[in-house]
C-alpha cells in the first residue's frame, strides 16, 4: 500500500521517521512531495496512491477523480474546504482531518492579537526605538470587556476559556444547541455583534457562512469594537471590512485568514486599510501544534487501515 505525503508536516525528519517505522514495518510504502499547486504534477504524484496526506494545500475535484486507486485522505488540517469532497465522495474516499490539533495555538493568537491592540505594542515600540516615551497611549484592559465568539466548536471554547480567564464576558453564536457553562451566555448573531467589544470568528466556512460578515453585519458593531478573524477568508467581505474601517464604523480588525492563501496580491484590500492587523495564517502554526498535528495525521492513518477510522468528515 501506497501512501503519498504532498506537503511537510512541519516537523524534523527523525519525528516524521519514527511516526512512519511502525507501518513500514507492516509493508506501507511512503513517498514524500514538496508542495505544489500544478494539478499535473499532482495527478501524477497521485496516480498510483492508495492514500494521500496533505495539510492546507488544494487538493481539488478535477485531481481527486483521475486517481483510481485513492481511498483514504488524510488531511492534516481542521477545515477541510480546501479538499474536493464531492469527488472524494462519489469514488468512496475516506476523509479524516485533524481536529483538535491547533485549539490551543490559535486561541492564543486571538488573545495575543487583541493584547497588541489594547496596548499599542506596534505604536509604543516605535516610538521608544526613536527616542520617543509612551506619547498618551493609554492602553485598555480585556477584564470587563465583553468578547462575541462565532462559532463555538473546540477552538472557539478554548478561546472562550481564555477569555473568560481575563475577566471577560463571554457571547456566544453556534449552529447547534448544546450545554455550555454557565459563564457564557449563547445568543443569535445579531446580539453577539451588537454588544460585544471584541468579536471573534471561528467558525467553519460553508455555504451559510460564506460572506456573513458584510457590511450590514458590521454596522450593527460598536465603533470601538473590534473584529478577529481566525477561520476562513470568505467568511468576511474583505472589501466592507476595508470600508468599515475607513469610516470607522469599527475600531479596528485583525485577520490571520484570506480569501486566497498567502502571499497575497498587493490589491488586497485588507493590507491596505487602517486599523487593521494581518498575519499570513500562522495560527496554527506552533511547534508544539505541528507536533500535536502529526500525531493525529498518523492515528488517523492507524485507525483506518484497522477499519476503524476516526476524525471522519466522510
Amino acid at each position: 500500500m501506497k501512501t503519498v505525503l504532498l506537503e511537510s508536516l512541519g516537523i524534523s525528519e527523525e519525528k516524521l521517521l519514527a511516526l512512519e517505522a511502525p507501518l513500514l514495518a507492516k509493508g506501507m510504502n511512503f513517498v514524500s512531495y514538496p508542495r505544489t499547486n500544478d494539478k499535473d504534477i499532482l495527478k501524477e504524484e497521485l496516480k498510483d496512491a492508495d492514500i494521500a496526506i496533505v495539510a492546507n494545500m488544494p487538493l481539488p475535484d478535477d485531481v481527486i477523480r483521475v486517481c483510481p486507486s485513492l481511498r483514504y485522505i488524510d488531511v492534516a488540517f481542521t477545515g477541510v474546504d480546501h479538499i474536493g469532497l464531492d469527488a472524494a465522495k462519489q469514488q468512496n474516499i475516506v476523509v479524516s482531518n485533524a481536529s483538535g490539533y491547533s485549539n490551543e495555538a490559535v486561541a492564543e493568537l486571538a488573545i495575543g492579537a487583541v493584547l497588541e491592540h489594547y496596548r499599542y505594542l506596534p505604536q509604543v515600540e516605535a516610538n521608544y526605538r526613536q527616542g520617543k516615551s509612551k506619547e498618551n497611549y493609554v492602553g485598555s484592559e480585556i477584564q470587563g470587556k465583553t468578547v462575541g465568539i462565532i462559532g463555538l466548536g473546540k477552538i472557539g471554547m478554548r478561546s472562550a476559556e481564555l477569555f473568560h480567564a481575563f475577566g471577560a464576558t463571554i457571547l456566544a453564536n453556534k449552529k447547534h444547541f448544546s450545554e455550555v457553562p454557565s459563564w457564557i451566555t449563547l445568543t443569535n448573531l445579531d446580539e453577539v455583534l451588537q454588544k460585544s467589544d471584541i468579536v471573534i470568528l471561528h467558525c467553519p466556512l460553508n455555504d451559510e457562512t460564506r460572506g456573513l460578515i458584510d457590511a450590514a453585519k458590521l454596522s450593527m458593531m460598536k465603533p470601538t469594537s473590534m473584529l478577529l478573524n481566525l477561520a476562513r477568508g470568505p467568511i468576511v467581505n474583505a472589501m466592507d471590512l476595508a470600508q468599515a474601517l475607513e469610516k470607522g464604523t469599527i475600531g479596528m480588525a485583525m485577520s490571520d485568514v484570506f480569501d486566497t492563501e498567502p502571499p497575497l496580491t498587493k490589491d488586497e484590500p485588507l493590507l491596505n486599510a487602517p486599523h487593521m492587523i494581518v498575519t499570513p495564517h500562522i495560527g496554527f502554526m506552533t511547534k508544539e501544534a505541528m507536533e500535536s498535528r502529526a500525531q493525529i495525521v498518523f492515528e488517523n492513518l492507524k485507525y483506518y487501515l484497522d477499519g476503524k477510522p476516526v476524525n471522519r468528515v466522510i
